[in-house]
């Protein structure tokens, strides 16, 4: 069994593992084997969404298991284009019969699209969910400061998560400190660049995985738990997948730590979330 993977409480009082298992462009017909072989590894938190089309073969894969409900962390995401259509109660439905589980651990806002100016109301309707038990906790992912602030001031209700582009390179220090003062946990998506650079092979990185006997992809994800991240690596490799989660087994020196803080250059590398609109 791979090593144990901490967790984080959420405010609907519910708990996240720090590591769980991405399914973004894995492709459907292969979904339901990665993710058996996941929760084989250990993982016991899924990441889908309605856009990557395999939300069915997440659920499959989680009854297939034989792992109790209550022990598998699933988390899903509301696709754009029903997010700008208004179909939020039945995109809910949709995904909440594709996955056949239940009920839906957390359930996001896949972007803001603030053109088109509805996620204060989107987020309205997702209010509902989680006050008849069809998801434990809702969230948004990829809102900045003034999305996030608006929601909180529109509604009344704190998203349990943001979940972000975040990797050494782009730290996103600002979001985090006011995730911190309101109660948001920082859920990080691309933790590893997402092959957009040689995050591997930077000196503090490849020092830290020297130091310690391990890969620079388990320091690069060790950094993201030591700082009270969750981060969402993805792999097709069972072995990679064991990896990854192993990065809970060791623990990275403060000043480890604040070399990789230093890398951080506040430089976005995926869409702007103020540029991510649909008509």
């Amino acid at each position: 069994m791979a090593t144990s993977v901490p967790s984080l409480a959420l405010n609907a009082g519910n708990r996240i593992p720090q590591l769980g298992f991405g399914v973004f462009l894995i492709k459907p017909e292969v979904t339901q084997q990665a993710v058996e072989e996941a929760l084989e590894v250990g993982y016991r938190h899924i990441d889908t969404a309605t856009g990557y089309g395999n939300e069915a073969e997440v659920g499959a894969a989680v009854r297939a298991s034989g792992i109790p409900r209550e022990e598998v962390f699933v988390t899903t995401k509301l696709k754009n284009d029903h997010h700008a259509a208004g179909d939020i109660e039945g995109a809910f439905q949709r995904s909440l019969d594709a996955l056949d589980l239940g009920y839906i651990d957390l359930y996001l806002i896949h972007w803001p699209m603030p053109k088109n100016d509805v996620y204060v109301e989107t987020w309205r309707t997702f209010t509902g969910f989680t006050s008849d038990g069809r998801a434990k906790s809702i969230g948004v992912s990829n809102f900045k400061i003034p999305h996030l602030q608006r929601i909180i001031d529109e509604t009344g209700v704190t998203p349990a998560v943001n979940q972000v582009e975040l990797h050494p390179t782009f730290q996103q220090r600002e979001l985090r400190a006011f995730h911190e003062q309101h109660g948001i946990e920082t859920e990080a998506w691309a933790p590893l660049g997402q092959g957009r650079y040689d995050v591997f092979s930077l000196p503090p990185i490849v020092a830290a995985a020297e130091a310690h006997g391990v890969t620079s992809a388990q320091v690069v994800l060790r950094w993201h738990v030591q700082t009270g991240l969750i981060a969402l690596p993805k792999s097709s490799s069972k072995d990679r997948m064991r990896e990854n989660l192993e990065s809970a087994g060791f623990e990275l020196t403060a000043d480890q730590m604040a070399a990789i803080d230093d890398l951080d250059q506040n430089v976005r590398l995926a869409a702007d979330p103020d540029d991510m609109n649909v008509d």
